[in-house]
């Protein structure tokens, strides 16, 4: 009767002590990782207690902080070739051509870069740094900086004002006074006409004239591009203004990021509003077109070519071939006539993409960054841009190459709760090893209480 007792003690203790407690939250690791068990130790009384109430073990899984790292642990990056920056401020052509390479294509131009645009690799270059009028070249950088800065829908009534100041014998859309324009119908006017007309009336909408000069200075320093003066938005010739190949090729892979920017400068043909009804506009960019004669390029994405009597012909391109893009400028060819800057051109795609894998990098178009920069580029995750590009007018995919920054960070973050476990340290939050002691010691308890009263039995007897 005694022990009889003292279990059904024990057993209403335990039970009401069970009760108040709370019921411990379940904690989920965020990452799912391979998982061991760990088994509390099994709570047992004495042999006696035992036979007449079984406390059951229970289990609980916590990954390992080995098996988790393995987990998250991200694929190491191709090695990083070294790149002497310096060797593109050198004259001449600029090339390290491993064995099989093909010899690079003797050209006429003044200035010429060729260059992976996923890497950024210059794989070749001529005269890279040589400051040059760039002609409506410079609509690039123009694009990179106004672009973001309106939707393609928005509608904008031209004022006079705002045509006022356009350099003779400018090439034109024909953007008309007191006109309604979709920003859209704008752009293909740049992109496709290359008019200067266009150029002014998004100008205005940006700041204005000489504010958007500032604004393209500013954008080409952050871009690494330190050759480019801008004085006149849409390149027409001015005192002072002058860019390079480099800087050229600068924008066109920054504009390769940019969907918009590759929808604009890989159409072919567009309708341009004029009032109650429309006419069709071409792109100039014959590679892209084929007109007069020049063939297409096969995989070819815009860019933008132009020409002024001081500048020469100028042009920035990009074609893709499988998964491999190149960028490529081209300044001012010697001989040929107007059409040479997209035979050279040609030329140099056709070598970057037969030269892949086979020449060491002679540059990089990417910006030399200080310590501070780097530290903010890890911050905001930004260390690792991808290049988007599309064909025929169609949206830019991103091609990913680089690990997502802070993969390494993320990794030891999710790590470090397993890391304080295989260290005996219980996680924050209720643990589930208090009911179990409480119970415990409710069982200890009534085994003392058994013990008195059969003591107390024996001195009475």
């Amino acid at each position: 009767m005694i022990v009889t007792s003292a279990v059904r003690h024990a057993a209403a203790g335990t039970a009401a002590v069970l009760l108040v407690l709370p019921v411990p939250s379940a904690t989920a690791s965020p990452v799912t990782s391979t998982a061991t068990v760990t088994s509390t130790a099994s709570l047992t009384a004495t042999a006696t207690v035992a036979s007449a109430s079984a406390l059951t073990s229970t289990a609980t899984v916590t990954p390992s902080a080995g098996s988790l790292r393995a987990s998250l642990r991200e694929p190491s990056p191709p090695a990083r070739r070294y790149v002497d920056r310096a060797r593109l401020d050198l004259k001449g052509t600029q090339v390290q051509p491993l064995p099989g390479a093909p010899d690079v294509p003797s050209l006429s131009a003044l200035s010429w870069v060729i260059a992976d645009a996923s890497s950024g690799e210059v794989l070749a270059a001529r005269n890279a740094h040589r400051k040059l009028p760039p002609a409506s070249t410079l609509k690039t950088l123009f694009a990179l900086t106004a672009l973001p800065h309106h939707e393609p829908s928005e509608q904008h009534t031209v004022a006079d004002a705002e045509l006022t100041g356009i350099g003779d014998g400018s090439s034109l859309v024909g953007v008309k006074e007191g006109y309604t324009y979709k920003v859209s119908d704008l752009w293909n006017g740049v992109f496709l006409s290359s008019g200067n007309d266009a150029v002014h009336v998004l100008a205005s909408m940006n700041g204005g004239w000489e504010s958007m000069a500032r604004q393209m200075q500013e954008k080409a320093r952050s871009l690494g591009a330190v050759d480019t003066q801008v004085v006149s938005p849409d390149g027409y010739d001015a005192p002072g203004q002058v860019s390079s190949a480099y800087d050229l090729a600068v924008f066109g892979r920054a504009g390769l990021q940019d969907p918009a920017f590759v929808r604009y400068c890989s159409t072919r043909y567009a309708d341009f509003p004029a009032g109650s009804w429309s006419y069709g506009i071409a792109n100039t960019n014959r590679l892209l077109t084929g007109a007069d004669g020049v063939d297409r390029y096969p995989g070819l994405i815009g860019i933008k070519n132009g020409y002024t009597s001081n500048a020469g012909n100028t042009l920035v391109s990009a074609a893709r071939r499988g998964d491999r893009t190149l960028v490529v400028s081209v300044m001012n060819p010697q001989r040929g006539g107007g059409l040479a800057v997209y035979e050279e051109a040609r030329e140099l795609l056709d070598w970057g993409f037969e030269a892949a894998n086979r020449v060491q990098p002679v540059g990089s178009l990417l910006p030399v960054q200080t310590e501070p920069a780097k530290a903010k580029a890890a911050a905001t995750g930004s260390g690792g841009r991808t290049v988007a590009v599309a064909r025929d007018s169609r949206e830019a995919k991103a091609d990913n190459r680089m690990p997502p920054a802070g993969a390494e960070a993320a990794a030891a973050a999710a790590a470090a709760p397993a890391k304080d476990q295989a260290r005996g340290e219980e996680p924050s939050g209720a643990s589930p090893g208090l009911p179990l002691a409480l119970v415990g010691s409710a069982c200890a308890a009534a085994l003392a209480l058994w013990g008195l009263r059969r003591r107390a039995a024996h001195r009475t007897g």
